[in-house]
């Protein structure tokens, strides 16, 4: 027994030492992501093995293998990975097939293959991954193609534009000495070998649109005095690319201690703030971003900075199509509207779907023009539909909506993250958190409080909830970076936070919606003036990363637009629900009243379904026309004289939102029958025909002229959407008497502003909401 014992040992030992024998001969191989990628941490997995790159075939290629390349890639792990030259096709040898890893392997090296070189692959079949954005802390890079670093790609784990302390206050920070994270720890770079086109490349990845000149002269003399740890290579940037993970790693530096630049100093960038974000609106910035009607916009985005492309052309919005879209077309995009370069390039109408024309298909852009209408493209769009409409996702500047207390400020007195008094902020890097959710069942929702001055010191406190609503939810979310607002709250009782943040330290708050953060919005001074009080009245809301959006077909208003004589007995139930106009009150009952008809066609365009915010429960009855409505005003339908003066109005609550008919592979989920679930979902449409109750607008006291017709959906905020501007639908209209056209209906949002000024009173498309 002793003896099998021993002889078991022996063999484990052997077996061992086997193993570290063969790991110690392991190939050693470099990585690489490489092709059409729509963000930096994804592409075709690439290999660098004795002295050339190759790919890797996508035969018996696993999650698990994907996972041990993004974390020898510096990842913390693998999203998915792709087959079939998902990102091209790659060149020179397949140097890997039959993949076979466990998911613990240090190296892709180590895992089970047919051996390097030995592939019955094409490079159709060129396998890719997708990697988590985020990094391994601390993470060493090992880089031992010493003399073959050409085609080798900057890895380092962060980024920073280090601000000096005059500078340190200003937000954001465009300028200062650049810094790299490798190993867990922050190094500079030389800049004998720096140029602008690598400084383009790091504005863009901190929010910017360029770089600037500055004065060295400061520097140089902070740099003779600053103790210093050089990175050990210099960076070869095209200006083109997205992140620096994507520029060409340069010759390696020498290390002799501070002598490793003898001839230089630290890299400094300076960098140009986009408009939303310059720090002033001085004479020079008044300059340099002068308004003009935008060739580009964003819409549909939760965030500042993403969104769905869209492109103006004679006049009119249209959309792109997600043919060859990527991460180079949408730096362009992000560069042009002021942001950074693109973190993502989104496809298939990730952002929702667009309405009217798709402009522009199968972009090629080089990186360095100043307006994605300067790329190439393939004007004809023929087969490509909403559903793949391009999208983005910017790099916008760090503003430190979001950022803790620095700990510079912690020997000042810090308690709970607050300074104790107002003077003492001047002296912490980054302003504080303003703002927060307290006291929800999850990160999304809460009471919303905010950081605000009381008696000479910075607490926590609520916000009156007068006058909140989703427009001021919306800021809030996007502000917190939680997406849209889903509900807005008036009373927050059952949402408990910290009792000593309850007086309330802001009120009055009005928003546009377009705010960055709430302190931005119309609100109180120092005099807060809340009459319930915070408490339970105290304004809360909850978050949520998708939101519907509902448009109405133009064209189906104008289609079936028509006029009715109904005698007053025959409109009862539709006089008693307020659809007829005041006059209809003191109307003879055997009198007639003339109705302007129309049938409405409502698409859901967005990333979730549209519910009404009431549930079932509390719906109203109605009986005269024996049906619930689970929103009491659902559209606005006007008629407005040519200076923007209201002649007619009626309104539709909705008794029935339902799915009528939907987009081919699309279930409907919403049926009104048997007091069913009512909503819109994503891809669906809701019809209310021209021959129901309240599907009209009164004009029998409208004299004969020229009019335009509105009709607004949503009017008054009540379900949040992702994009408002599209609820209103405007049209001309011509009415002799006795018969009327309509024409020219558009919905808003859709043509350039100048044809929007055919519209008077009515230019800026935005809804006055309460």
């Amino acid at each position: 027994m002793l003896r099998l014992a021993v002889f078991c040992f022996l063999l484990y030992t052997l077996l061992v030492a086997s193993s570290a024998q063969s790991d110690s001969n392991q190939p050693v191989i470099q990585l690489r992501l490489a092709g059409e990628k729509k963000k930096h941490y994804e592409g075709r997995v690439e290999v660098f093995y004795n002295g050339e790159w190759g790919t890797v075939c996508d035969d018996d290629f696993s999650i698990y293998a994907a996972q041990v390349v993004c974390r020898e890639l510096g990842f913390t792990g693998a999203e998915s990975w792709s087959p079939s030259a998902k990102y091209g096709k790659g060149e020179g040898r397949i140097w890997l097939d039959n993949v076979h890893c466990t998911g613990s392997e240090k190296s892709l090296a180590h895992c089970e293959s047919n051996g390097f070189g030995v592939s019955d692959c094409k490079h159709s079949e060129d396998v890719g991954v997708v990697c988590s954005s985020k990094r391994i802390p601390g993470f060493k890079f090992i880089r031992n193609q010493a003399n073959s670093q050409e085609g080798l790609t900057v890895q380092v784990e962060e980024v920073r534009i280090r601000a000096t302390y005059s500078h340190r206050k200003r937000i954001p920070i465009t300028e200062g000495f650049l810094e790299v994270k490798d190993g867990g720890k922050w190094r500079q770079i030389c800049n004998e070998d720096w140029n602008q086109k690598n400084s383009r490349v790091i504005c863009g990845m901190q929010g910017f649109p360029g770089e600037k000149r500055f004065n060295t002269r400061p520097y140089k003399l902070l740099a003779s005095r600053r103790k210093k740890n050089y990175w050990g290579f210099s960076i070869n940037c095209t200006g083109n690319e997205a992140d620096l993970s994507d520029c060409k790693l340069g010759r390696e530096i020498e290390q002799k201690g501070n002598s490793t630049c003898g001839k230089g100093m630290p890299v400094v960038v300076s960098c140009v703030p986009g408009r939303v974000f310059a720090p002033s609106v001085s004479i020079g910035f008044r300059k340099a971003y002068r308004v003009e009607q935008p060739l580009v916009r964003l819409r549909g985005g939760a965030m500042i900075g993403e969104g769905r492309v869209e492109v103006l052309k004679n006049g009119e919005w249209g959309t792109v199509c997600d043919d060859n879209w990527n991460i180079r077309a949408a730096t362009v995009v992000c560069r042009e509207l002021g942001f950074g370069s693109a973190k993502e390039a989104l496809t298939g109408a990730r952002m929702g779907q667009g309405i009217g024309p798709v402009h522009m298909n199968e972009v090629e852009c080089s990186g360095f023009e100043k307006s994605l209408t300067e790329c190439y493209f393939n004007p004809n769009s023929l087969g490509c539909s909403h559903e793949e409409d391009a999208a983005v996702k910017c790099n916008v500047p760090a503003m430190g909506f979001h950022n803790r207390v620095s700990k510079l400020c912690l020997p000042y007195r810090i308690k709970n993250y607050v300074c104790v008094t107002v003077r003492e902020m001047s002296k912490c890097i980054y302003p504080f958190p303003q703002l927060r959710l307290s006291g929800g069942r999850n990160p999304y929702e809460g009471r919303v409080e905010v950081l605000g001055e009381r008696n000479g010191s910075l607490v926590w406190g609520t916000v009156c909830s007068d006058s909140w609503g989703t427009m001021e939810a919306m800021v809030v979310c996007r502000q917190l970076g939680l997406g849209f607002a889903s509900n807005a709250f008036q009373e927050t009782w059952y949402w408990q936070g910290d009792s000593s943040a309850d007086p309330v330290v802001m009120s009055g708050v009005r928003c546009s919606g377009t705010e960055l953060t709430l302190e931005q919005c119309l609100h109180h001074g120092k005099h807060v003036a809340c009459p319930k009080g915070g408490g339970r009245f105290a304004a809360g809301v909850s978050c949520t990363m998708t939101a519907p959006d509902l448009v109405l077909n133009a064209q189906v208003v104008e289609q079936t637009t028509y006029l009715e004589d109904r005698p007053m007995y025959a409109l009862q139930c539709a006089h008693e629900e307020r659809c007829l106009s005041g006059s209809a009150d003191k109307a003879d009952p055997s009198s007639y009243r003339r109705l302007l008809r129309f049938s409405s066609q409502i698409h859901n365009n967005g990333q979730s379904d549209f519910r009404p915010r009431a549930s079932p429960q509390s719906w109203v009855w109605h009986d005269c026309h024996r049906h619930y409505h689970s929103m009491e005003v659902f559209t606005h339908y006007d008629l407005m004289s040519l200076n923007g003066t209201k002649v007619a109005e009626g309104h539709k609550a909705s008794f029935c939102l339902e799915d009528t008919y939907c987009d081919e592979g699309i279930q409907k989920r919403y049926e009104c029958a048997n007091f069913g679930a009512q909503g819109i979902t994503v891809g669906c449409w809701d019809t209310y025909r021209h021959d129901i109750d309240c599907q009209w607008i009164d004009i029998t006291d409208v004299k004969p002229g020229d009019y335009i017709l509105q009709v607004v959906i949503n009017p008054n905020y009540e379900v949040a959407e992702s994009d408002y501007t599209n609820n209103i639908m405007k049209c001309r209209s011509r009415y002799d008497g006795h018969r009327i056209w309509t024409y020219n209906c558009h919905t808003g949002g859709t043509l350039s502003s100048e044809t929007e000024e055919t519209f008077p009173g009515l230019l800026t498309n935005q809804l006055s909401h309460r």
